[in-house]
């Protein structure tokens, strides 16, 4: 690392972990500071300035980077070396019990330990939009966003005098000059790459105003949330480069489609997919369908790590051409779990969970859907017939994701025992994101809206 570092002008190591809502903290030490030590002994800082970790009577944390997320990071004025950390106790060393990171890990071993596979791998696509310009204020007497798009079929934005525009819901996937953020996601991949993330492909999304989609190659579950990270922090910064601003918010256009990061899984022992058999409803095997038991059994309290905000259910609305229906079936994009039909083969053979967006802590909704999934395996759970036809319009009575933020943390707080097995998820861990999500949706429900005063104002 040392070496590399010299090579690249590297003469800051940037030492970054993440909070329990899911954002990335971090501070720098001089290159000439860090010692070998570090990667055993760890570093110290508050961690009762962090969201969701310790009371100030025990504020004293430290953290160990792990020298496999080595990477130089060239968003800045000079390059730094970026290594991703994890959170421990000063003391004994061991890791603390609400550090998102430990979490997946623990995930992955109580899925060896389990004896069910050896691997999960897990390959999120993070939809995301790309805007001109956006302002917001949320005050005592007044409330607004405004959002700016060359691009959208509507005024405001750079490009708004090109007469190249793309209407909502047109944006799979037109040719410049209509799709005016072809450049950017270009240098997006770049970027990533550069990094040491694997890209599978880069589109513009459905939606108008800049609504993009990069898809990364799987890992496994904790890998994969360092990357996704990474992977935000990233586009942010490259959007900024620009000019412009990128957000991960589900749903922040009314009347066009929102952003969701549906996340294909499959697991593997001895170098097998057990998810796949030729025999089986769309090549799945009985493990394929009793971890899908596992999503749909648990799906409404899952929802509370996978669609953790208020912001998310503005995206799953019933009939909006959001996954809202708990079921699976084959290429159905109506069912919370397709099954993709493009490749048959036993490799590639997986299930795609299609409700999550990246708005939360993706080590926690990894973990969450792992350990939902290890749950149907263990009690093999029935997840019925795969549902057929239009379910948006003939939905029979499929079970529904919530229909709030509200509504999830509810589930959860009566449906959280699979996630205690194995010690992976700790009970003060989920009581602590219920009590801050509670706090979220009592935030959005004290304020009056723009939408409430159109209706309201003049009764």
């Amino acid at each position: 690392m040392v070496e590399k570092c010299k090579k690249e002008n590297v003469r800051l190591i940037d030492l970054r972990f993440c909070d329990l809502p899911g954002a990335w903290q971090h501070f720098s030490v001089p290159l000439g500071q860090f010692e070998e030590k570090i990667f055993s002994g760890g570093i110290g800082f508050d961690g009762s300035s962090i969201r969701g970790f310790k009371n100030i009577e025990e504020s004293d944390m430290i953290l160990i980077p792990d020298a496999r997320t080595f990477a130089v990071d060239r968003f800045g004025k000079e390059p730094v070396g970026g290594l991703i950390c994890d959170v421990c106790d000063p003391e004994s060393k061991t890791r603390f019990e609400k550090d998102p990171r430990t979490i997946a890990q623990a995930a992955e071993k109580f899925l060896k330990e389990s004896g069910t596979a050896d691997a999960a791998y897990f390959g999120p696509e993070a939809e995301f939009f790309i805007f001109d310009r956006v302002e917001f204020a949320n005050e005592q007497n007044r409330a607004f966003y405004q959002i700016e798009s060359g691009e959208a079929n509507w005024p405001g934005g750079e490009g708004a005098g090109s007469g190249h525009k793309i209407r909502n819901k047109e944006g799979y996937f037109p040719m410049a000059p209509a799709d005016q953020t072809m450049d950017i996601r270009r240098e997006m991949v770049a970027e990533l790459q550069q990094l040491g993330i694997e890209v599978e492909k880069e589109h513009h999304e459905v939606a108008t105003a800049g609504q993009a989609e990069i898809d990364i190659k799987y890992d496994t579950p904790a890998a994969q949330a360092d990357k996704i990270m990474m992977f935000k922090y990233a586009v942010k910064n490259v959007a900024h480069r620009f000019g412009k601003t990128a957000t991960f918010m589900p749903k922040p256009l009314f009347g066009d489609n929102g952003s969701g990061m549906h996340t294909h899984i499959s697991l593997w022992k001895n170098g097998k997919n057990l998810f796949f058999d030729q025999n089986g409803y769309a090549g799945l095997s009985q493990t394929a369908l009793w971890f899908i038991g596992g999503l749909l059994a648990h799906g409404r309290s899952l929802m509370a790590f996978c669609a953790p905000t208020t912001n998310s259910y503005k995206r799953l609305v019933p009939g909006f051409e959001a996954p809202t229906n708990l079921a699976y079936s084959a290429r159905n994009r109506s069912a919370a779990i397709r099954v993709p039909m493009y490749d048959n083969s036993p490799s590639a053979k997986r299930i795609e969970f299609r409700p999550p967006d990246a708005s939360g802590n993706p080590y926690l909704a990894f973990a969450a859907m792992l350990m939902a999934g290890i749950d149907g395996i263990k009690n093999k759970t029935d997840p019925g017939e795969p549902a057929n036809g239009d379910i948006y319009k003939n939905n029979g009575g499929i079970p529904q994701v919530p229909a709030s933020l509200e509504e999830s943390l509810a589930a959860l707080e009566t449906d959280h025992e699979y996630l205690l097995a194995g010690g992976v998820f700790g009970a003060s861990l989920i009581d602590c994101w219920i009590s801050f999500k509670k706090n979220e949706c009592d935030f959005c429900r004290l304020k009056p809206t723009p939408a409430e005063f159109e209706l309201y104002y003049g009764v």
